[in-house]
């Protein structure tokens, strides 16, 4: 049997009716005969929906037992042993109770599939793992339960269950939706128009993806390659010229015009890995393509009209973006150009040509073409040719009776060919020329002048010429893209040892703002490589003009980072540098001249080190926004927890004194003590709490007052405990004293007992050891509770953290943080570990006797 189709009913948000258009599909299909279950469905209460159940066949849930409340979930086995033909199984993105048989129903929902049964499911986009966390900037809701977006992706059919959000707020405000109590709150919090009209265009976008994604799946299976103007999508071809940041921004106004138009950026390089593109304008406009919501790819290919276009296809574009020619006028004469070539291929595809500054002025920026063979194989292979052919003249001339004129010109023409392999272009053709006039002069009749009476040789002495030529072309061609291969193969290695580098976090000493940073590392590598003495990135006062005199003053300049030695302290300082971020950063280096054929890795150096830079500046301002972060957080946790927890003993108190004060009640004695009991016990809570607040504050502010001594603990520990009755004490005699503020000690044992005790199991008693280690002692605070996962340790010292395991009359969650505090106050400390068998242990540690 064959895996079972998945249907998902998607929507915007609660209450817009997927569970209502599942239930009617349920009915329908069960309508015309197929054996339809439901497998879990939340009826949520509303009246319509529940009455679709009515004579459908419903599988019984499981039942779990979890932290002593019971709980029903769906049976994942019972599902697969009835063997429908579909089941109705509601929140694909819900998050089992523990002890289930997956951790999520969509894994549920997976088995289903596997066992051939159809399964018809609904879902939230706030549920899709790849637009939470939008949503919740959007709601400010956190969403805890999601769904991978793959899992929705690779559903047979995904529905819209759509609603406007006015009427989604009607149906909420007839109490179709929620109980009547929650529907003002709900309407003023998260179903607000805004959030309602931002979560259907999420929705709307996101199936709109999904269906992009089976149109092109249906084009690739049909062979379809012409484009269907389905969907906007505008290409635009950079080059790695200066014009790129003008086509772009072109591209992106472009796109702008019609609401939901995609932009991609596409470079095509040449297959053979020889390429005249910037690097560093290249990475400039990718950022630019990128911040203006555009995706940038690279394609390889021999042509580029041809690559441009099978990319434009592939993905569907209605519209590309080019830039006029860059070649001058008589290169154009020659050849039509990228431009007009696409255009005249493009089909269906419209073309924008769009001129800039650099039409019609040529590559200016490329990189100088590399040259032959070296000069000193050049002048050994003129040397051959001026030493060789008359050499080879003089025997040939005494060997005259036995070869022919053929045979002759084979043997310069040996001569021309190896004058070519070792001296390249230039000296073959001077061999071919010489050649040809010591076999005229020679060897063709009639001899002894340069006159030739057959036309037979005189084509033999043009053929000659020719194929000398042909062949030092060749050698002269073969041996400058050898080159140049080498030259690009080094640069890749590079640049591959360099992006390794970043890759692997390796950082360099760099003097500067810099420090150890990746930064430093580019720098380093940059200098290692290129065997230079200095290398500097510079930065550019921002308020200083532009012009040629300010960008070569070193007052206008500041160090951002250096390696090596003396720092540059403007670009004019080093024997090359190379400007990038539109001139506010110039990388300059000093200890060689580098070749013109080295820039292109240059650039890529310096394109490296302003993304680094750029990193390295917003990591700083994270830090920097990090500790505002946390006092942020830690005011709302305050606000929102001590909202409740100062409230509530304040409510209990004012209770009970507002009861004892009514003239209309006659209270009995005994009743009289118990709310005179209620208020006391409700404001001794909130003094507790008070305290707890002030001495966190205190500790926070470094203000918080000690007075060390010497104390026993044995004494501190009888105090700790107090009438708790469900501890235990195994202290050996003979240890050392603590050297601790008695009052602050007791405080913070107390608490760690009293945390023991909580979550110690009922008969189980709590363990109290101590131990001595050099000039420190150890007490141990040891349950056998459920203890704390490792990864959990540190967070419970965070003020108000509950791991989520208590109610809010429990406390703001201020003990621990402030019990390690204290602890951390008097040079002690608090460390948390596994009990052996289960548990927690609480290991207190201070000073011992002798550290005072």
């Amino acid at each position: 049997m064959g895996r079972g189709r998945l249907r998902v009913y998607l929507g915007a948000a609660p209450g817009v009716g997927k569970t209502y258009a599942m239930l009617a599909e349920g009915a329908r299909r069960r309508e015309r005969g197929t054996d339809v279950v439901a497998g879990f469905v939340e009826t949520h209460g509303r009246p319509r929906t529940a009455a679709l159940l009515d004579g459908m066949e419903v599988v019984p849930r499981r039942t779990l037992d979890y932290r002593g409340t019971s709980f029903t979930e769906l049976d994942t086995g019972a599902v697969i042993a009835r063997r429908p033909q579909v089941a109705l199984i509601d929140e694909l993105a819900h998050t089992n109770v523990p002890g289930a048989r997956n951790t999520k129903r969509w894994q549920d929902i997976e088995e289903i599939l596997e066992a051939g049964i159809d399964v018809v499911t609904t879902v939230n986009v706030q549920h899709l793992e790849s637009v939470n966390d939008v949503v919740e900037r959007i709601t400010g809701v956190p969403q805890r339960e999601t769904v991978p977006d793959e899992v929705v992706r690779r559903a047979d059919q995904v529905e819209l269950v759509d609603m406007a959000p006015e009427a989604l707020r009607r149906r909420m405000a007839h109490g179709n939706v929620y109980a009547p109590e929650k529907i003002d709150a709900a309407l003023g919090n998260y179903f607000r128009v805004g959030n309602l009209t931002a979560l259907r265009e999420l929705a709307l976008l996101w199936l709109a993806d999904k269906v992009d994604d089976q149109l092109d799946r249906y084009r690739a299976d049909h062979g379809i390659a012409r484009t269907w103007e389905a969907r906007e999508r505008v290409v635009v071809a950079l080059t790695g010229g200066p014009e790129g940041d003008t086509l772009i921004r072109r591209a992106a106004r472009i796109a702008d015009r019609t609401k939901g138009a995609d932009l991609l950026a596409v470079h095509v390089a040449r297959n053979d890995g020889l390429t005249d593109a910037g690097p560093a304008n290249l990475t400039r406009q990718r950022a630019l393509v990128e911040s203006l919501g555009g995706s940038y790819h690279q394609v390889v290919g021999s042509n580029v009209p041809d690559a441009l276009l099978d990319f434009a296809r592939g993905v569907n574009a209605t519209q590309l973006v080019l830039g006029a020619s860059r070649r001058g006028r008589a290169a154009q004469l020659f050849s039509r150009g990228v431009g007009v070539t696409t255009t005249a291929q493009s089909g269906t595809i419209d073309v924008h040509l769009v001129t800039h500054e650099e039409t019609n002025q040529g590559r200016r920026w490329r990189a100088r073409r590399p040259a032959g063979l070296p000069a000193a194989r050049r002048n050994a292979g003129f040397a051959l040719a001026a030493a060789g052919l008359p050499l080879l003249t003089v025997l040939l001339v005494h060997l005259r009776e036995q070869l022919s004129l053929a045979s002759d010109i084979l043997l310069f023409q040996a001569a021309v060919v190896g004058v070519a392999l070792l001296g390249g272009l230039y000296p073959a053709l001077f061999a071919a020329i010489g050649g040809s006039l010591l076999l005229n002069y020679y060897f063709t009749p009639p001899t002894g002048t340069f006159t030739v009476a057959q036309p037979e040789a005189l084509l033999q002495l043009v053929i000659y010429v020719v194929v000398g030529v042909t062949v030092s072309t060749i050698v002269d061609i073969t041996v400058r893209r050898s080159r140049e291969a080498a030259q690009a193969r080094a640069d890749a290695e590079v640049l591959s040892t360099l992006a390794g580098d970043i890759l692997r976090g390796e950082h360099a000493p760099v003097a500067g703002p810099g420090g150890y940073s990746a930064l430093g590392n580019i720098l380093e590598r940059l200098r290692e490589t290129y065997a230079l003495t200095t290398v500097t990135l510079l930065e550019r006062d921002p308020d200083a003009p532009i012009t040629p005199d300010t960008l070569r003053d070193p007052d206008c300049w500041g160090i951002v980072a250096t390696a090596g030695g003396e720092p540059c302290t403007s670009p004019d300082a080093g024997e090359s540098d190379v400007l990038v971020e539109d001139g506010t950063l110039s990388l300059v280096l000093r200890g060689r001249t580098l070749p013109a054929s080295d820039r292109r890795v240059l650039e890529a150096f310096a394109a490296q080190a302003a993304v680094a830079l750029r990193h390295q500046r917003l990591a700083e301002t994270a830090r920097q926004i990090r500790p505002l972060e946390a006092a942020d957080k830690m005011r709302t946790a305050l606000l929102n927890a001590v909202s409740h927890d100062l409230r509530t003993p304040l409510a209990s108190a004012k209770a009970a004194v507002e009861s004892l004060h009514s003239p209309d009640v006659a209270w009995s004695d005994e009743d009289q003590d118990e709310l005179v009991a209620t208020a006391a016990e409700s404001l001794a809570r909130l003094d507790h709490l008070v305290a707890n607040l002030l001495d966190m504050s205190r500790l926070q502010a470094g203000s918080l007052g000690i007075s060390p001594r010497r104390v026993a603990v044995e004494d501190i520990v009888a105090r700790a405990i107090g009438d708790t009755d469900a501890v235990e004490i195994h202290i050996p005699d003979g240890l050392p004293e603590m050297v601790a503020d008695p009052a602050l000690l007791e405080r913070v044992l107390a608490n760690l007992i009293a945390n023991a005790v909580r979550f110690n199991p009922p008969g189980e008693p709590v363990v109290i050891t101590a131990s001595a280690h050099g000039d420190r002692l150890e007490l141990r605070v040891i349950d056998r509770g459920p203890g704390i996962p490792p990864a959990d340790r540190d967070r419970v010292f965070q003020p108000f953290q509950r791991l989520g395991d208590r109610d809010n009359e429990t406390g703001v969650g201020l003990g621990l943080a402030l019990a390690r505090g204290l602890a951390e106050a008097m040079d002690g400390g608090i460390t948390p570990e596994e009990t052996p068998g289960g548990g927690l242990t609480m290991i207190l540690t201070m000073p011992a006797r002798g550290a005072l």
